[in-house]
């Protein structure tokens, strides 16, 4: 299963686009709402969660957490997003992070020998990793980006890390965005 973490304040792009594209590709997705109710991004789209975070039983393949202020925050903050990670680690599934949320995985030791990016001026919190100057970036089973305008970047090597880099860029085709490098 796909889970794509909502918390107040996320940023909507970062979490919407990437859903749209891999659900474009076919795979299933399920928005998380981390507290009880509809969940308010930080530019006030309000977005009604699939299920809430005490649901999120399936085996995980993919965890995806936006940025976004002070959505990042509240996802650092919350139990059910350690307990998620710990179990996408356990089950071997794939971490996905944009923007801000990379400091997350920083901050609990994720990112130590990966290389990552985020979005500047959170750095300092992903510990012992190799910052990288691209847009987006995989080692291993973890992904991280630097903002909104790589949403479709983003989204897309998601798609090619679950299908294949050739489905991916069949899809960026289609949806008009320029294909993986």
């Amino acid at each position: 299963m796909i889970y794509l973490l909502l918390a107040a304040g996320f940023e909507e792009c970062e979490a919407l686009v990437p859903a749209d594209l891999l659900r474009r590709a076919g795979l299933v997705v399920k928005t998380v709402a981390i507290t009880a109710g509809p969940v308010t991004g930080s530019h006030g789209i309000t977005v009604q969660a699939d299920i809430p975070a005490s649901e999120a039983n399936e085996p995980i393949d993919l965890l995806i957490l936006p940025g976004g202020m002070p959505g990042t925050k509240n996802l650092d903050d919350s139990p059910h997003v350690d307990k998620l990670i710990e179990r996408t680690m356990a089950e071997s599934g794939h971490i996905a992070a944009i923007c801000a949320a990379p400091m997350i995985l920083g901050k609990r030791g994720l990112l130590r020998g990966k290389e990552a990016v985020c979005y500047p001026g959170f750095e300092r919190y992903l510990e012992g990793a190799q910052l990288s100057d691209r847009r987006v970036v995989t080692d291993g089973n973890i992904s991280t980006a630097v903002g909104m305008g790589a949403a479709g970047e983003f989204g897309l090597e998601l798609v090619s890390i679950l299908t294949s880099r050739e489905e991916a860029n069949e899809l960026a085709k289609a949806a008009m965005l320029p294909p993986l490098a």
